[in-house]
């Protein structure tokens, strides 16, 4: 128990300071701008730029989750709905130009060791002619970003009976510990098939499972799966299912499998972004035997392809898995390629509820970055159907075993985020280079 206390402690410091690089290195960066003596806009600019691109560049990774822009997700729908134009990263470009030029106003009227910030501060800061044009600008800037994202926020939604899919939801809840054993195994079974009868019965066209639905290898004439499978033939309702894919010896993937009643296996999906420790090891050649204590499967887990695309009896679908939801650009790839709803399935066992609640938040964003319904089942909780205002129509309860049923829309619309990625990101880039360049001259001559 000692060594594994260790390697939980190194890896939870190495979470911890891989987060907090970014505010680092920003602030080194522009106290590095600050001594070269760059105006202050022009210090602002270059420093949030970096910010943002930071941000797109951790998304690259393989671990990544803490984009300042997730602050406002889900309450403050309005500065949310800039995620439509450029992406995450124009929220956060908003967030830390809005408090950098507070900052800098704040640092221009006296040492911040001498002043403390308080209502006369403020006051200050909002009368004193060198620091008016940093006050107001922040001001003017938040109210004019959240006026753009109310008017992209009332944009009406289309109601067409022809695109409407009845999604049924089953939160299982059966922890993760216990479904590894026997027992749980034939609790989730009989479970998930309760839930799948009554859903179906109450007029579902498809029931959505949440991801580990059953721990095990998919298999559809293994005898476990067999009274699922002829219930699915009877009932006539798709199923999508959450299960281990066999690819090979001793190689699984996290899948989202698609059953219809003619068909045991229509499609499948391959969770893209797996969580580091839990789902696969880091350097597994030179690590593994050291580390592999921390992780209960006996066979690797593999990442899917990032070029999937599942298709569906009723469309293409968006499929995020777990922890996929971090990462945006999986899901905008997919609306671009035609996806016309997002199924979103987690395990969050054992998460805390501000934990749920995070990753629940996430799949806001994602919902109203691509203009999507989402239909979301967990394990755990929070389960729930998204809208592509960010709305939340239903949201379970937590640890509770609950069934659910919704209309979602198919939508084919492509916002500009969807269509052009982080554009503003590449003109923040750019402008910033020239910025630097021009000083880098000026100091020459």
């Amino acid at each position: 128990w000692g060594t594994s206390l260790m390697i939980a402690i190194a890896g939870w410091a190495i979470v911890s300071l891989w987060g907090a690089l970014i505010p680092a290195l920003v602030a080194i960066a522009i106290n590095r701008l600050k001594h070269h003596q760059f105006p202050v806009f022009a210090r602002i600019w270059i420093g949030v730029t970096l910010w943002c691109f930071l941000e797109w560049l951790w998304t690259q990774s393989p671990l990544w989750w803490t984009a300042l822009s997730y602050t406002q997700s889900p309450h403050n729908s309005w500065l949310l709905h800039l995620g439509q134009i450029s992406g995450p990263s124009l929220i956060s470009a908003v967030l830390v130009t809005f408090n950098a030029l507070f900052a800098e106003a704040y640092l221009a009227i006296a040492p911040p060791q001498k002043t403390l910030w308080d209502g006369a501060t403020l006051s200050k800061i909002f009368k004193t002619p060198r620091t008016k044009p940093l006050s107001f600008g922040a001001v003017g800037l938040i109210v004019l970003a959240h006026f753009a994202g109310a008017i992209l926020s009332f944009q009406p939604l289309t109601q067409d009976s022809s695109d409407a899919v009845k999604v049924g939801i089953i939160q299982g809840n059966i922890p993760t510990r216990v479904k590894l054993f026997p027992q749980g195994l034939d609790r989730a079974f009989k479970d998930y098939l309760d839930g799948y009868q009554s859903l179906a019965t109450a007029g579902a066209d498809a029931v959505l499972m949440p991801e580990g639905a059953f721990p095990i290898k998919w298999s559809p004439s293994e005898a476990r799966y067999k009274p699922l499978i002829s219930e699915i033939q009877k009932d006539k309702a798709v199923a999508w299912i959450g299960a281990f894919m066999p690819t090979g010896k001793n190689h699984i993937t996290q899948s989202l499998v698609t059953v219809t009643p003619d068909n045991q296996q229509y499609s499948q999906y391959d969770k893209v972004k797996l969580v580091p420790l839990g789902e696969y090891l880091p350097l597994e050649d030179s690590l593994g035997k050291i580390i592999s204590r921390l992780t209960p499967l006996s066979y690797r887990m593999i990442p899917g392809a990032t070029d999937q695309l599942m298709e569906t009896p009723f469309g293409k679908a968006i499929i995020s898995i777990c922890y996929d939801s971090a990462f945006p650009q999986l899901l905008r790839r997919q609306t671009a390629e035609g996806g016309e709803f997002i199924l979103s399935v987690a395990n969050n066992d054992p998460y805390s509820a501000r934990m749920m609640a995070q990753h629940h938040a996430q799949d806001v964003m994602r919902a109203i970055e691509n203009d999507r319904w989402v239909a979301r089942a967990t394990n755990t909780g929070f389960s729930s159907v998204i809208t592509p205002h960010g709305q939340t129509e239903w949201r379970s309860q937590r640890n509770q075993y609950e069934t659910y049923l919704s209309t979602i829309q198919k939508r084919q619309s492509k916002t500009l985020y969807v269509r052009w990625g982080s554009w503003l990101l590449l003109i923040q880039v750019i402008t910033s280079l020239i910025f630097i360049v021009q000083r880098q001259l000026k100091s020459f001559r």
